[in-house]
Parts: structure tokens; sequence; C-alpha cells
């Protein structure tokens, strides 16, 4: 069998899942259905006069248990596909861990390694106007991914209050504090991947300590992955970005790595370590692989080739479901990313809950949240695997987020 986009992945995972699920055919096939795709044309005025006109897309795919809420992402291989794929994801992740909220994904569909700081914040403002209709704080609220940021945040928020008449900063989340963010959202994806890592170590009776950790990503999901384990005690071994990956059997100065990309926006140039290919190090014999870049990096020949103990995902997708069946027969224990890189919503959702409230909360009370909320999503989904005998934490997964969103259509019935 070939690999599958991401949605057809999606929708194998959801199947394999309903199995240990009470849904009737009728629910299910809503479950699988985004309620509204808008696909968006934005012309940008570029630096030298001529106007380029960028392909953009805002998914809702089941705002049947709270406001949408999903990241904006600016890359070249968005599609609605993937958009839709991604907003699905956004739903079992928020379901997963409990969060009052649907889900739902956007994207542009550029390359913005090429543009200047005036062409990205054009680029945004007229993004912001083609999908402001279908956004709002208590109706879909936006927050960073891929090639966005909290500046990017900043503009969204600012071309949506324009419009308002007033400012809304809780439009979005993963915002600058001077715009209304909340301490610790820039870390908390890494932070949370951390969290879960550990106690993803404890389930497989590993300690963390000296624990030999490879990181596909070094953006800043993985790059913050890997200071915090660094500080727990692990042995970070290998990082990777898209020019290649450094290596070390006796474990990576992490903080040197940081410091350099923070200055060349790369790995490369980085000679402190062995060079290593991104298939070098997602094979490589390690105690946990963490794949923190893009979707379908494990692939059915990765994962028969695959000698990690663990993987913890924390990207969005990165195992295909062909792989995913490789991983099962091999033994190899996966924690999902619909759980794993859980804390960058969970952390938006006590952004949005602040401004709400117009009251800000301190660090210590955001990160303490964040991993009460973690810690109670990892323990549920492994009890449901117990319980229910599920083939993968995947799977236990999925069964906590179709019981609780099929059961918010249920009571709330269907209209007209």
């Amino acid at each position: 069998m070939g690999e599958r986009s991401p949605l057809d992945t999606m929708h194998a995972q959801m199947e394999r899942a309903r199995e240990y699920v009470a849904l009737d055919d009728d629910t299910f096939e809503r479950l699988k259905a985004p309620e509204r795709t808008l696909k968006v044309s934005c012309p940008v005025e570029m630096d030298d006069g001529h106007v380029e006109t960028f392909e953009a897309y805002r998914c809702q795919f089941d705002g049947a248990r709270g406001p949408y809420k999903g990241g904006i992402r600016y890359h070249p291989a968005v599609s609605a596909a993937e958009v839709e794929a991604l907003a699905g994801w956004m739903t079992w992740k928020t379901a997963t861990v409990g969060l009052p909220f649907g889900g739902a994904k956007g994207g542009v569909v550029c390359d913005p390694r090429d543009f200047s700081e005036r062409e990205r914040e054009a680029l945004t403002r007229r993004y912001t106007e083609g999908i402001r209709r279908l956004i709002g704080p208590d109706v879909d609220i936006p927050a960073p991914d891929v090639n966005t940021d909290p500046q990017t945040m900043a503009w969204v928020m600012d071309t949506y209050s324009t419009y308002q008449g007033h400012a809304v900063p809780e439009v979005v989340t993963g915002k600058p504090l001077a715009a209304g963010g909340t301490v610790g959202r820039v870390e908390a994806t890494g932070r949370g991947v951390s969290i879960v890592t550990q106690r993803a170590l404890d389930y497989v009776a590993k300690p963390v300590e000296g624990a030999d950790v490879a990181i596909q990503g070094f953006g800043n999901v993985g790059s913050v992955t890997a200071s915090y384990l660094d500080r727990a005690g692990a042995n970070v071994v290998a990082v990777s970005d898209v020019t290649g990956g450094r290596h070390d059997p006796e474990g990576l100065d992490v903080e040197a790595l940081r410091t350099h990309v923070a200055t060349e926006d790369t790995l490369a140039g980085y000679d402190a370590a062995t060079e290593v290919t991104n298939d070098d190090l997602l094979t490589m014999d390690c105690d946990v692989l963490i794949p923190a870049a893009i979707e379908n990096v494990i692939t059915a020949d990765v994962a028969d080739r695959l000698e990690a103990d663990l993987v913890v995902e924390a990207a969005n997708g990165p195992t295909t479901h062909v792989a995913d069946d490789v991983l099962i027969e091999r033994g190899v224990p996966v924690v999902p990313d619909i759980l794993a890189n859980a804390g960058g919503v969970i952390v938006s959702y006590l952004e949005w809950v602040q401004n709400s409230q117009q009251y800000s909360w301190s660090l210590e009370e955001v990160n303490a949240d964040l991993r009460e909320r973690l810690t109670e999503a990892f323990e549920t989904t492994v009890e449901t695997a117990e319980e229910e005998g599920t083939p993968n934490l995947r799977t236990a997964a999925y069964t906590t987020a179709l019981q609780r969103t099929a059961r918010a259509h249920e009571v709330r019935g269907r209209f007209p």
C-alpha cells in the first residue's frame, strides 16, 4: 500500500479508533468532513512594485465543543487538503486534552523566507482581510504555526481590530506580551513536548537521566524541547533542520546550538559536531526520537529502519498511517501529535481566557496549569489504551477525542 495524503492519514486514524467508540454511521461520517473551507486570493504589492497574488485558505473543521482554534502557516506546500487535515487534527487535539474548543487551520501558499518585513506584514494583513468574516474571539481564534510568529499575530489582531473599531486582543493567541499575549506561550509547545516525553519515558520504564534523544527539526518547538530535556538530564545526541543535522553521541551543547541558530537562522556552519542527514537522524539508534518539523517524515521505509525505542510526535502528522502499521507490528510506542504537541494550544487557551477576563496570570501559574492538563491527558490516554485494548496510544487518544466530540454533537442535536 502506498503512502497517503495527510487527510487520508487522519481518516485512517479515525477508522482505527472507531471500533472502540459507540458511533453510528451518520455521526461518524459527519465527524470526518470539515464544516467549511474558505479559499481566498491575496494580492500583495511587493517591494519592487509588482503585485503578486497568493492563494490562501482557512478551514473550520468542527465547532461542536466550542470556538474553532488553530494556527496559520506560511509554506509553499500549503493546500486545501493539508489545511483540512490539520484542522481535523486540531479538533481531536483540543478534545484529547479537554479544552472547550473545536479545530481550525489556515495557510498561505508562499515561501516567506524570500519576503521583506514589509511584504510579510502586507501579506498578513491582506490574508486577515480575506478571512476576517470567519474569525472572531467567540468564533475562530487563530494562532502562530509554521513560519508565523507573535509579530504575525499582532498584525492579524490589529487588522481585525481596525475593522471592529476597538482593540480585540482575544481574536488571536500567541501574540507579543505588549499586545495582550501571555507569558509562557512561545515556549509552550516545546515545554509540553518535554513534559510528555518524560511521562512517556516513565511509561516505558526508562529514566530521563541519560536517555539518548534525537530531534528532527530545530525551530521553536524542536529547540525548546531540546533545551528542556537537556535540563532534565537527557542526552540530546542529534538535532537537524532543512540543511541537515548535527550528531554527538556524548551529547550536544544545546544552548550553543540555539545561539548559533539564533544568529545564523540555520544549523549550517555549526562545526562543533558531526554532520548527519535527516534520514540518518530518523533511523538513529536512540531512546527517543522526536520528529518536530513537518508531516509525513516517518514513512513505512523509515519506520522499518527506525531504531528508537520511543517516538514522541512534536510535529503534526509526522507518521504516515502505513508507517503506524509498521511501528505497531514492531512494538515501538508512539505518543501521538494530538497529545504530545498540545502544549501550544493549552497555553493559547489560557491566553484567550486571560484576554477575555482582562486579567493576567504569572508564568508559574501558566506553567503549572500546562503541566496539570498534559499530565491528566497522558494518564487518560494510557488508561484508555489499557482498558479498551487499543493497538497503540494514538488509537487511545482518538478514542477519547471521538467520544467527546460525538457526545457534543449528540447533546446539541442537528439543525434544522
